[in-house]
């Protein structure tokens, strides 16, 4: 049986917030909605919030990871991106927008990709 949609995506959140943790980072929230937009981890490396949208695969047989987010999706990842930072009242914040690419090989092992400030 295979898995579902979000528990693939709860795994991919899983592995890039330990890669970020482990990075001195501090994980803010997960898994913000504003209306049909999500943010899938908001962080902070202490000098920006950023937003960050991960994207996990299996193989790369129908391309990478990050070839996913979309100029829709990316759209989307600042709609919810502003609509966080004026619930919080932090509109002079700094913040940026990321991308972790997880692809993951037979045996469980993770390939990482983290392109910092994937778009603006």
């Amino acid at each position: 049986m295979s898995k579902s949609h979000r528990k693939i995506g709860d795994e991919g959140e899983d592995i890039a917030v330990a890669y970020l943790e482990a990075k001195g980072w501090h994980i803010i929230d997960r898994n913000y909605f504003f209306e049909k937009a999500e943010v899938d981890i908001v962080a902070t490396d202490g000098t920006f919030i950023i937003f960050v949208e991960v994207k996990l695969r299996s193989g790369i047989f129908f391309g990478r990871p990050e070839e996913f987010v979309t100029p829709g999706k990316e759209k989307n990842i600042k709609k919810a991106a502003e609509a966080w930072v004026y619930e919080r009242k932090m509109e002079t914040a700094m913040v940026r927008f990321d991308i972790i690419a997880i692809v993951q090989k037979k045996g469980g092992e993770s390939e990482i990709s983290h392109f910092e400030d994937a778009f603006r």
